[in-house]
């Protein structure tokens, strides 16, 4: 069916014409149309009359009148077939708008579709463990055998003063501390698990009605991958201590940065779940993030410093924008025309409409276009770190900024996850206490880097780092518990009177 338009010209143009055919002389109404159209004169001319009735045909109507008429009619169907108000309340556009937008509205789409998107987060890790965990295993192993055969031991940089050989491992002490990666990963995988296996007990024995749903939807796949980023964590740092150098500990950092941008993503999926990204296009954009690393720890100059600055400052914008607006924006080159064209019709300096999200972002704006800036101007030699510590500066703020959120939302923190935030405080500060104090420097000579070597200082078997390596483990456990059990308090609340930030 064409879509036509009523103008109001027309409507008063044909007005009185309307009002004198509503009869004819008989006061017979003017022929109702038929499937086609208007019913032709010379059908309305054969009708035959009742007795007594005159045989006289009633008046044809004028080919204007008929074009009036007809518009009526295809307006009038055209609303009946369209629901003008289900139509706005579907637009995205105009729900997430809304000065007050709740998870129901961003939780439209089906559940096996958002969880057939879920799931590609974790198959993509596992996919990624093993092409990225094997030839590095193999890589750094066959440094163990050349260091061996040659007895060249300036080839990788040990804490002599605390290196305890185990077989084929001159330094197994140091490969051995990451067990507990391993360990709490596969522990944190289990809790999931467990509270997986008990939501879907919950709904299949109380089944909730459309639009009653209680709690943040409750999607696990991204905690699996980050259970599986902390396991990949434990193997990649016991590769790097097989051969500790400046050139290997970019595999130490690696699932770091997965961590960190898992951790966001999850923090992030809470509330938006209708507008997550696509899992290619994550880890997409972590091949970016770990190329770039390669380059700066291979090739590191100042032009290395200046393209991961310009990645920071668009990365972060787009990031902060699309928090924000709730998915309503994106990073595409049609983006300046669209800021240009807000800021004339908004003004440069127009009241936000969200003040505390506003304030909050901004503040998280500043902190890494400082980064940015500071980068290129300190040129640090361990540009892997400077990356690493760029994730951890974000993730952190991201948390802060979901707490602050909540707790100016009205909402409540549990007692278990106010435990949770103060054990992984204070083991966030002991171990990054022990990481300062580091017994080898690979930045230097390896004859310089011994001067700095350290004896054990735990059960005359472990040195600092290896302290470090346990409780950063425990610090990362931690962290994970406090976003599994972070919108706990919400479980008994419907989705339509929680609010989105």
């Amino acid at each position: 069916m064409t879509e036509e338009r009523v103008s109001q010209p027309d409507v008063d143009s044909h007005g009185k014409v309307l009002d004198a055919l509503e009869k004819d002389l008989e006061g017979n109404p003017i022929p109702e149309p038929n499937g086609t159209g208007y019913a032709s004169p010379s059908t309305s001319a054969k009708t035959t009359p009742t007795r007594g009735q005159s045989k006289t045909p009633s008046p044809t109507p004028s080919t204007s009148d008929l074009a009036v008429s007809q518009r009526r009619t295809s307006v009038s169907s055209l609303e009946d077939e369209v629901d003008f108000i289900d139509d706005m309340s579907d637009d995205k556009n105009i729900v997430r708008g809304k000065t007050v937008v709740t998870v129901s509205d961003l939780t439209r789409k089906s559940r096996s579709r958002l969880s057939k998107k879920d799931r590609q987060y974790r198959w993509s890790m596992i996919t990624i463990c093993i092409f990225y965990g094997l030839p590095v295993a193999q890589l750094v192993l066959t440094y163990q055998r050349v260091l061996r055969s040659t007895g060249n031991e300036d080839l990788c940089y040990y804490n002599f003063a605390c290196a305890n050989p185990l077989g084929f491992l001159s330094d197994f002490n140091h490969v051995f501390s990451n067990i507990g990666y391993l360990m709490l990963g596969f522990l944190f995988i289990l809790l999931v698990r467990r509270r997986q296996m008990q939501y879907i007990k919950s709904r299949n024995d109380e089944p909730a009605a459309e639009g009653k749903e209680k709690g943040i939807p409750p999607q696990f796949e991204l905690f699996y991958a980050m259970g599986l980023a902390l396991i990949m964590e434990g193997l990649m740092s016991g590769s790097y201590h097989v051969c500790p150098s400046y050139s290997n500990f970019q595999f130490d950092t690696s699932f770091m940065y997965l961590i960190g941008g898992l951790g966001m993503l999850k923090i992030y999926q809470a509330r938006h779940p209708d507008i997550m990204p696509n899992a290619y296009l994550f880890y997409a954009f972590f091949a970016l993030i770990i190329l770039v690393t390669v380059l700066g720890v291979v090739y590191i100059s100042i032009s290395v410093w200046i393209g991961f600055s310009i990645i920071l400052v668009v990365f972060t914008f787009g990031l902060s924008a699309q928090i924000y607006y709730l998915g309503r924006w994106s990073l595409d080159c049609g983006a300046p025309k669209r800021i240009y064209d807000r800021i004339r019709t908004d003004g440069l300096c127009s009241w936000p409409k969200h003040v505390d999200r506003f304030v909050l972002l901004t503040l998280v704006l500043l902190v890494n276009w400082t980064i940015a800036i500071m980068g290129p101007i300190w040129q640090p030699i361990d540009f892997a770190s400077y990356i690493l510590a760029t994730f951890v500066c974000n993730y952190g703020m991201y948390v802060l900024f979901y707490m602050v959120m909540k707790l100016r939302s009205g909402e409540r923190i549990s007692r278990l996850t106010v435990l949770f935030i103060l054990l992984a405080c204070a083991t966030w500060a002991g171990s990054l206490y022990m990481f300062y104090f580091s017994p080898i420097n690979w930045q230097e000579t390896p004859s310089q880097s011994r001067s700095i070597n350290q004896p054990c200082s735990l059960l005359k078997f472990y040195d600092k780092h290896d302290i470090w390596h346990m409780m950063s483990a425990c610090s990362l456990f931690f962290s994970f518990m406090v976003m599994l059990t972070l919108d706990d308090d919400l479980m008994t609340v419907f989705r339509k009177d929680i609010v989105v930030f």
